[in-house]
């Protein structure tokens, strides 16, 4: 049986429909939204015996069918997920994985299935939406409902799941996901917006969450089935909690008040679990003792915190790790930035290239390409271990969005930087915020590279704690021990005049709001503290590219001119790409891109380019060469592909016998042109270029009979054999696409 229920949402009706697909899972939604349809699932499976975390996973599966393309891959077929529906799993598991029972150990899997697609408005919130309401319908443990809610900011108005148009022309882009009590998780990518602006929109956001609550609670109320019983696991025995404390809390406490370093307090905390162990593992099990040591640390550090405003590295709660960063490490490169905070040490390198470059997208999605990559590297050494390096996972790629999203406002647009850029992260040892961390070396390896970026960008990421009476510290600059024991990960990045990317993920109920704003608030001390030491390093962008870079070169030619450039099948283009060794790139409204590293390749591309596009003048001066003699004359080549006679009579200032007295084939010779005849037959003069005369005084001379006289037979011949002008254009049009 199908069961409709609907809202209306940013000026277009949401649906939310059951008992129509996917009958055997345990709770389908399918969602619609204008033309967008997407059906989200929810499933669960057995109990994990092992490990103590919550076998979730979420998948977001962009179907090229959507939009009535066929994929262009080899097979033909949708392969492994792009960066924008791995993002979109992202963004969906992280409000909806706090929101499970404590202990709850079943495999369970959301997949979003995007069926239909319009192009108009993102369909990735739909994930979040649906996830909430299949969980909620379902038998599967769940404290629900959530919801998720896109925000934008349009001359100075905020729009509810605003279209992809405004979200190009607005100033935020902003997610919300809230339970009926609080916001649970904040992200977003801004042109440099104020803290003000973000609370609005977190408030905006929340209030339509709450609408869709309501929504699902109705689902839930007509269709809902009973949860699963499920057997949570049994807490630690109470007389080993009183041992441990006993063993281990005073001797924690000391080690926290020592505020030593990670590595110093890791050899510490060790010690201590080494003897505890040794001292209660017979009469309760190693791992026993292992789990409830790991839960009395968790609550020392805690209470150190909110208690005495103690972090474990010593530092004040709004402080800052020690800062270090510097630039142009690496000699070949076009651009090198070394960041560390603390002992979290980023690589950042900048590389420029052609727009031939870009990065080609086969997704769900209108842009079709991207010019601007940033990439993040999390290999194992940076926390001293020792594993198999695979693909770039899940979280580094979400990292690497991040730090994307926050330096995109202040990248120079294509018309004033015709590049390509890529950034790539190396995470060399981490301890909190390698994320940030690469904004920071981000910034410090474009303005060494010599882009102009229009400001620099730092990043910080915020801490919370709380215990059950609503006391709360916020912490700035969290550390790794800090963001595993701690109640949230607020990531800010931003510039001096705002926030440009945000990212907040929570592991408590939710966050009020002035808890939030009061994070805001402490993260852009922090980032102002930061980027205060960047502008030491450097001050601004390098005042050149460097020298390893490509120099890229625009020309404007004529549209109806750009099958001439190209060429029968590219053949012109190519010829010229192999001659020069340049990149060219050749867009539809006439713009050329050149790029090359040598000056003369590039000069020599262009001379090419202007050859096949450039119209001749009458009384301008060419230098070319000569490629054929007749009695009459000779025939120059002044543009490549065009050519023009000099007549006998105009090949010097003195009477001339013969046309092989002047000239030969392969000279080069100085011309002025003079006439264009009605048949585009271009007449040209080197007795011009000697006696300075104009085109006007030439034409008048030879129409009086001045000048040197003419060999018999040769006095207005003007038959040029196989041609007059050669103009090797090619198809009137060439679309790259």
């Amino acid at each position: 049986m199908s069961n409709t229920y609907q809202i209306e949402l940013g000026g277009k009706t949401l649906t939310l429909e059951t008992g129509t697909l996917a009958p055997q899972a345990n709770g389908a939604v399918v969602l619609r939204y204008g033309d967008a349809v997407v059906l989200v699932t929810a499933t669960m499976g057995n109990a994990r015996e092992e490990g103590d975390f919550l076998p979730l996973t979420v998948d977001y599966e962009e179907r090229l069918y959507a939009i009535g393309r066929i994929p262009g891959s080899f097979f033909r077929r949708e392969g492994r997920p792009g960066t924008d529906a791995i993002l979109t799993c992202r963004l969906t598991d992280r409000p909806l994985r706090p929101r499970f029972p404590k202990g709850f150990r079943n495999e369970t899997q959301i997949i979003a299935t995007v069926l239909s697609a319009d192009l108009i408005t993102p369909p990735n919130i739909l994930s979040i939406i649906g996830a909430s309401a299949a969980l909620s319908i379902s038998s599967i443990p769940f404290n629900g409902p959530i919801s998720g809610t896109t925000v934008g900011y349009v001359d100075g108005e905020f729009i509810v799941n605003p279209t992809y148009e405004q979200l190009t022309k607005g100033d935020l882009e902003l997610t919300v996901a809230g339970s009926r009590d609080a916001v649970i998780m904040v992200e977003a990518g801004a042109n440099q917006v104020s803290e003000e602006v973000v609370l609005e929109g977190i408030r905006v956001g929340q209030e339509t969450n709450l609408k869709l609550i309501e929504l699902q609670d109705k689902m839930v109320a007509e269709i809902g089935v009973p949860k699963a019983e499920w057997s949570p696991p049994t807490g630690p025995d109470p007389a080993l909690v009183s041992r441990v404390e006993e063993l281990a809390a005073h001797r924690l406490a000391d080690v926290v008040d020592r505020g030593e370093g990670r590595g110093e307090r890791s050899a510490a905390v060790s010690d201590v679990e080494r003897e505890v162990r040794h001292e209660l593992a017979e009469g309760f099990g190693s791992s026993a003792v292992a789990q409830v040591f790991d839960s009395l640390l968790k609550k020392v550090v805690r209470s150190k915190i909110l208690d005495e405003g103690k972090r474990p590295d010593g530092r004040k709660l709004n402080e800052v790790r020690p800062l270090s960063s510097s630039v142009g490490l690496l000699p070949r490169t076009h651009g090198s930035g070394l960041f560390q905070r603390g002992e979290t040490q980023i690589l950042t390198v900048a590389t420029l290239g052609s727009l031939t470059l870009v990065q080609r997208l086969d997704g769900l999605h209108p842009e079709d390409t991207k010019r601007y990559m940033h990439h993040y590297n999390f290999p194992p050494f940076s926390t001293g271990e020792a594993k198999r390096i695979g693909s770039p996972g899940r979280r580094e790629i979400g990292h690497g969005a991040l730090a994307e999203r926050a330096l995109l406002p202040v990248i120079p647009n294509e018309a004033d930087f015709p590049y390509a850029l890529r950034l790539v992260s190396e995470a060399l040892s981490s301890n909190g915020s390698t994320s940030m961390g690469s904004v920071c070396g981000s910034t410090l390896a474009l303005m060494d590279a010599g882009v102009a970026i229009s400001a620099p960008v730092s990043g910080v990421a915020m801490g919370l704690i709380t215990d059950d009476t609503g006391r709360f510290s916020i912490l700035t600059d969290i550390q790794g021990v800090e963001d595993f024991m701690g109640d949230m990960d607020f990531k800010v990045a931003g510039t001096a005049q705002g926030i440009t990317a945000l990212q907040m993920d929570i592991k408590a109920t939710g966050i009020p709001m002035d808890v939030m704003r009061q994070a805001l608030e402490q993260a852009r001390e922090g980032r102002a503290h930061i980027l205060a030491h960047m502008l030491q390093t450097l001050a601004a962008p390098r005042p050149e590219l460097s020298a390893h870079a490509p120099r890229m070169v625009r020309l404007q030619i004529a549209v109806e001119k750009i099958g001439a450039v190209i060429g029968p099948g590219g053949k012109t283009i190519r010829s010229i790409i192999e001659e020069t060794g340049v990149s060219i790139d050749v867009a539809n409204d006439g713009v050329v891109t050149i790029g090359s590293s040598s000056a003369e390749a590039t000069e020599k591309a262009i001379k090419s380019i202007e050859g096949l596009t450039k119209e001749v003048g009458i009384g301008e001066t060419y230098t070319g060469k000569v490629v054929r003699l007749m009695n009459f004359g000779a025939f120059v080549e002044i543009l490549p592909g065009k050519d023009g006679l000099v007549h006998i009579s105009e090949l010097a200032d003195h009477r001339v016998a013969s046309v092989e007295d002047v000239v030969k084939v392969g000279d080069e010779l100085t011309v002025m042109v003079t006439e264009i005849d009605r048949m585009g037959r271009v007449n040209l003069s080197r007795r011009a270029i000697i006696e300075g005369k104009s085109p006007e005084e030439v034409r008048k001379g030879s129409a009086n009979g001045e000048g040197s006289a003419r060999p018999e037979g040769a006095g207005g011949d003007r038959d040029r054999g196989q041609s007059g002008p050669r103009d090797r254009g090619g198809p009137p049009r060439y679309d790259r696409r």
